[in-house]
């Protein structure tokens, strides 16, 4: 068989589109959804990022209050900005882009920012929501990839689902979601024994532990969905973590890299904030 290649980006073109008629009724009744973005030094990686996301969110009619920092910013210097934003209205949402140069605590920042503006989902007060089962916002790739899943019809009652990852940012945060819609999960890591074992039972494989090509092709069960998180550059090209062509003989749907997961991130970062922003016009 061979297997169904997700479009990641027509699903966030698609996603861009709803977000953009959300952010456009909010602007009519005198709402518009703002995303402060502070980026911090110069990584020429993180630069890329945030050029991405700051044009998306113009582009979805979605206000973007840039804030570029040296990398000699001192950690009470950032704190303050976080605590501006945290006070002005115009912002629905804060995006700090990691990684901050090492002298800097990510954790203390990220803990700053109040849980309602936190459209990346990492903090503490979100994280526990999305694990008891409460409403709060959820980190943009793994609400991705239950988009991506969505698009194909993948069951996901009852399915058994292996994880390949357990960060804070994306492996934790899929179980999560996934257990919320009745799969069986297991998270695995780069010291689980018998890995091939465990992918070669799961209907749905998510990889997201960032080695290339980990996950050989003829460990994926015939008919399974496997969403590739990973993004390695090899020999001056980008490859998953899954040996692509080898899984696409045997998956049911499987995402390409790049093209798959990575333009979700950035279309549901856009989602949370107008849900912020939708939450503001409420209150």
């Amino acid at each position: 068989m061979a297997a169904r290649i997700i479009d990641g980006r027509q699903i966030a073109h698609e996603v861009r589109g709803e977000v953009a008629v959300r952010a456009g009724a909010l602007v009519q009744v005198g709402v518009t959804p703002g995303l402060a973005v502070v980026l911090v030094g110069d990584d020429p990686a993180s630069a890329v990022y945030v050029r991405s996301k700051t044009q998306a969110a113009r582009e979805a009619a979605v206000a973007v209050f840039d804030h570029r920092l040296p990398a000699t910013t001192s950690q009470r210097d950032l704190e303050a900005l976080v605590d501006r934003l945290n006070q002005d209205p115009a912002v629905d949402g804060i995006l700090v882009q990691l990684p901050l140069p090492p002298v800097l605590d990510s954790r203390a920042i990220l803990e700053r920012i109040r849980p309602e503006k936190d459209v990346d989902g990492f903090h503490p007060v979100n994280v526990g929501k999305l694990w008891s089962g409460g409403r709060g916002f959820v980190p943009c790739t793994p609400l991705g990839v239950m988009r991506l899943m969505a698009s194909v019809d993948t069951p996901l009652s009852g399915a058994d689902a292996v994880v390949v990852g357990r960060s804070n940012i994306v492996g934790k945060p899929m179980a999560a979601l996934l257990m919320a819609a009745d799969a069986t999960v297991t998270v695995c890591h780069s010291r689980t024994r018998d890995l091939a074992e465990r992918i070669a039972r799961a209907d749905i494989v998510v990889a997201a532990i960032g080695r290339a090509a980990m996950i050989r092709g003829d460990w994926i069960k015939t008919g399974a969905t496997v969403i590739d998180v990973g993004m390695n550059r090899v020999d001056g090209r980008w490859m998953g973590d899954v040996e692509f062509a080898a899984a696409a003989e045997r998956a049911r749907a499987l995402t390409p890299v790049p093209g798959g997961v990575g333009p979700m991130t950035i279309a549901m970062l856009l989602s949370n904030t107008v849900d912020s922003a939708e939450n503001r016009r409420v209150e």
